[in-house]
């Protein structure tokens, strides 16, 4: 991508310290993790910002590829900005073979198949995140990786610090490559509705604060870094949804407690008691709430 990359590989995995040496990379093996061993993305992101030898970082998903066309969306950001976040939509590719990367048309292959196979993702999936140092201080939340929401938080924090975030979907080409999700005890269902994605959801600070790549202020399409309007749409939505949401919970518990007042009769002859009536309820609409 770049001769002066530099790439800073996070994790003690087996394997990651002999592949880091083996391709010249920088290994930290030590992060700090929550109670159950998931890596902390504060800590990451610190340390990286410390020991970088560039100003200009980025945190990258490790199933995530990139080529030559990062570089380019990168350096035509930074010249109209000073501090930014580039952030971009990827596209999911069934990758069962080792991938060659001898010989020049390595990248042309690539792209070639994900254009023609690839899932392009929607705006909520954030793999990569391209940065000037400082933009993230110690008010990062400790965010644990591998579940949900803290990507949408960076985006938040970026927008609320008056920072442009530039959506480079159009012009960069990022293939993630699919995978399963047995690295969490619950599969799918653990990662994005486990207890640790509903931390970070409230580490965030909910609904309020967490954003996509549609909230981006500006778009990069053929070179030129254009207004993204669509983004007040997407904040309207936002808040109507929301209140949606709301009226709707509040509209079932009016009807509920009316159901309860108009059945108090019959309830009393069959011996039904209300307790036992808000017990089978609470099991049988779980969802009500769920992430703000």
């Amino acid at each position: 991508m770049h001769e002066d990359a530099e790439v800073i590989l996070f994790g003690d995995e087996e394997g990651a310290a002999e592949v880091a040496r083996e391709l010249g990379l920088h290994h930290e093996p030590r992060v700090e993790h929550n109670e159950f061993g998931t890596k902390r993305l504060d800590s990451i992101i610190r340390r990286a910002q410390e020991i970088a030898r560039h100003e200009l970082l980025c945190y990258i998903n490790c199933d995530i590829l990139l080529m030559r066309d990062f570089c380019a969306a990168v350096k035509r950001v930074r010249e109209a900005h000073a501090q930014f976040l580039m952030v971009g939509r990827r596209r999911d590719l069934e990758i069962c073979e080792f991938l060659s990367f001898a010989g020049e048309n390595w990248e042309a292959r690539l792209r070639a198949r994900a254009l023609r196979s690839g899932r392009r993702r929607g705006a909520e999936w954030i793999d990569y995140f391209a940065f000037q140092r400082g933009l993230y201080g110690r008010d990062l939340p400790p965010f644990v990786v591998g579940r949900v929401f803290w990507d949408n938080w960076l985006v938040w924090k970026a927008l609320d610090s008056g920072y442009p975030v530039v959506d480079a979907s159009a012009a960069v080409l990022a293939v993630h490559q699919n995978h399963d999700y047995g690295y969490h005890p619950q599969g799918k269902s653990g990662v994005f509705c486990g207890a640790e994605a509903e931390r970070n959801c409230a580490l965030a600070g909910g609904w309020r604060c967490l954003r996509t790549i549609a909230d981006a202020t500006e778009v990069l399409c053929a070179g030129e870094l254009r207004p993204n309007p669509g983004r007040h749409w997407v904040a309207a939505r936002r808040y109507v949804r929301q209140a949606v949401r709301v009226a709707y919970h509040d509209g079932v518990e009016r009807a509920w407690f009316f159901l309860l007042g108009l059945t108090r009769p019959a309830r009393r002859k069959l011996g039904l008691r209300a307790e036992n009536l808000r017990r089978w309820r609470g099991k049988a609409l779980p969802l009500f709430g769920r992430h703000g």
